[in-house]
């Protein structure tokens, strides 16, 4: 009898559910949707949930992986908190998908389980060691070693996106300073973008023409597609991103030593400048005699998807 594995992807923007069987690695059926504007957590839920029944048809799932975009306390499913989106301090999620579904749940961070489903499935094939990192409305890692994932004391290892690499940088609403995601993020590089903009009303840029003038149309994509076309102011502001990512990777190259940094996400499609200039800062950062290497991940927008799959695998002995 074929056994079916629902997987959830809770994003900070959009929500994903695919449908795959045991042992295969194509999906049987997937969704997405977007959340629209001034979405909270019950909101979110409910548009996941029915996803989730409308891919399954009446079937029953086996198990249900889920992948939630921010902190989650592995050992209970609780959702500590969404950085991105609000209710959802201490939300029993692994509970209410259960529940709903009347079949075992597994609840993971999307960054852990970006990093499962690359190594299982994806980029991290044949390494022992990874830290895969996602790069999009915010920033987040997570870690494989010695061929397993790795969480923490309390399930907070692989939280990249906080890693300081500017004390006196812009504060960030983890309540530091100058972390990576404050300076990384999708947000952010339009948000820098539009600063420049602002400061110099009169300059004529190709990303200016791209959004029609209209600067609050600036988002990541469109200062990536304006970098593409030669213009330089957007292409700094993409750059700033690049380096402090690949500043926060070689400390962590320094401090862990894994083989393979794998790199997802949205601002990651931003072309081969970009990635020339993540791995010429890593490589700055890190000492000589460290080795790794830094690619992207094999199974784009879907890796934390595959990984919610990979954990339910896992976690019930497959």
């Amino acid at each position: 009898m074929t056994e079916l594995i629902l997987a959830l992807d809770f994003g900070g923007t959009k929500h994903t559910a695919g449908l795959a069987a045991r042992g295969e690695h194509t999906w049987r059926g997937r969704r997405q949707m977007f959340s629209p504007p001034g979405a909270d957590a019950d909101l979110d839920l409910a548009a996941m949930l029915s996803m989730g029944q409308a891919l399954l048809s009446g079937q029953q799932p086996a198990a249900v992986g889920v992948s939630f975009g921010g902190p989650v306390e592995y050992s209970t499913g609780v959702v500590r908190l969404s950085h991105h989106v609000p209710g959802w301090e201490n939300k029993p999620l692994r509970r209410i998908i259960a529940d709903a579904f009347g079949a075992p749940a597994f609840v993971d961070n999307d960054a852990n389980l970006g990093a499962i489903g690359e190594h299982r499935f994806g980029a991290g094939q044949g390494y022992d060691s990874l830290l895969y990192i996602t790069v999009s409305t915010g920033v987040g890692g997570g870690w494989v070693l010695n061929g397993r994932p790795w969480r923490g004391h309390d399930s907070m290892a692989g939280e990249f996106g906080h890693t300081v690499v500017d004390p006196n940088g812009p504060p960030c609403v983890c309540g530091g300073r100058g972390c990576v995601e404050r300076l990384a993020a999708g947000p952010m590089i339009a948000r820098r973008a539009r600063e420049w903009l602002s400061a110099e009303p009169e300059r004529d840029t190709a990303l200016r023409r791209l959004v029609k003038h209209d600067l609050a149309a600036i988002d990541a994509q469109a200062v990536a597609q304006a970098a593409a076309r030669g213009d330089e102011m957007a292409w700094e502001a993409l750059a700033a991103s690049a380096r402090a990512l690949g500043q926060a990777i070689g400390n962590a190259a320094n401090l862990v030593n894994p083989q393979r940094f794998v790199l997802g996400g949205g601002v990651t499609k931003s072309g081969a400048r970009y990635w020339d200039a993540i791995r010429a800062s890593a490589r700055s950062a890190a000492m000589p005699e460290v080795h790794f290497d830094i690619v992207p991940a094999h199974l784009g927008d879907d890796a934390p998807l595959w990984g919610a799959v990979a954990l339910v695998e896992i976690e019930t002995g497959a």
